[in-house]
């Protein structure tokens, strides 16, 4: 994969151009098409003439450049192949340079130049700072060998659990059983992590009740820990796994949830979801749902639901349920 790249970039690193020595503007522009984090980007090669010669490279205008610019480095020569006068300048080198717009790599050409020539881009390595961030990697070594064994391990995992291959704890959910690893569990979570090094019974007896989770949330819940991800599930038990994620201690998935559930608040759920993020201290979810509630006025479009909710609702959560209604109507 990686010496096709490399050649395929090679490949269109020549730009065979012919200026007359009476030739005042001409600009030429001339793609390098680039491979890069599974996307396509082109790189632009453009020559400029006006008094003096100049030669330009930078990637097209693309999402992918923005968050992502390349870093570059490379050689770059300008080969006249005019007889019987045939030159070569070359530049004095580019090592990581970042490049944004057509300004980062100018380079001037102070010789006279006629006829023909030839522009020859050797890219030495290209390199991105990965989506999560940290130190740029070239794309041509460690990256995609990174990125393919994230994706190869994380299949193996979740094989591991749909398959329940060596399987050494039973989960037990209120109406079915999934085997899962001790290993993997504690590494997800500080709670499994002292069930399992203590002398508890838990690890004693090789089981996990959760007894407020239905089978196929705690699939869900496994395989989230497991990197199985499965969007529809998610969404289907997002109250249920934000519950386990609590209990357990798994703040990547309780902030995944809490995000989650305030993207479709609306006037079926928003008391609900306003208890679930008073009980869970979620305050985004929490002042997402009283502004739904109170500054949209849908509060008042279910007044039956409302009144139900007061009869059970916790005293601190009514009190700033009609702070958030006395201050709305201060603002008329």
């Amino acid at each position: 994969m990686f010496p096709m790249f490399y050649l395929h970039l090679f490949l269109f690193s020549f730009l065979e151009l012919e200026l007359n020595y009476y030739d005042s503007i001409k600009r030429i522009n001339h793609s390098l098409v680039v491979c890069l984090m599974g996307g396509i980007v082109e790189r632009y090669l453009t020559v400029e003439r006006n008094k003096q010669l100049y030669v330009k490279l930078f990637p097209e205008v693309s999402t992918l450049t923005r968050e992502q610019p390349p870093i570059a480095s490379f050689i770059i020569k300008l080969i006249s192949s005019s007889s019987p006068n045939r030159r070569t300048l070359v530049h004095p080198g580019v090592c990581d340079k970042q490049l944004k717009n057509n300004d980062d790599f100018v380079w001037a050409i102070d010789t006279l130049f006629t006829g023909r020539f030839i522009i020859d881009v050797e890219f030495l390595d290209l390199k991105i700072i990965p989506p999560l961030g940290g130190e740029p990697l070239s794309i041509w070594t460690g990256y995609h060998i990174e990125k393919h064994s994230i994706a190869t391990a994380l299949t193996s995992l979740g094989q591991m659990l749909s398959e329940g291959i060596h399987t050494d704890i039973t989960i037990n959910a209120t109406d079915g059983s999934i085997g899962a690893h001790r290993a993997i569990l504690a590494t997800r979570s500080p709670v499994f992590r002292s069930m399992f090094s203590h002398n508890l019974k838990e690890k004693e007896l090789s089981t996990v009740n959760i007894s407020d989770m239905s089978f196929e949330a705690c699939q869900a819940f496994l395989n989230y820990i497991y990197g199985n991800f499965q969007a529809d599930e998610f969404l289907k038990h997002r109250i249920a796994l934000l519950r386990a994620a609590d209990k357990y201690d798994i703040s990547d998935l309780k902030e995944a949830c809490h995000e989650s559930l305030t993207e479709d608040i609306d006037a079926k759920n928003a008391l609900e979801r306003l208890q679930t993020a008073y009980l869970y201290r979620l305050p985004k979810l929490k002042s997402s749902c009283m502004r739904y509630l109170v500054n949209f006025g849908k509060i008042y479009e279910i007044r039956d639901d409302f009144n139900v909710f007061l009869q059970s609702a916790d005293r601190e959560l009514i009190a700033e349920i009609f702070q958030e209604i006395l201050a709305a109507w201060k603002g008329f």
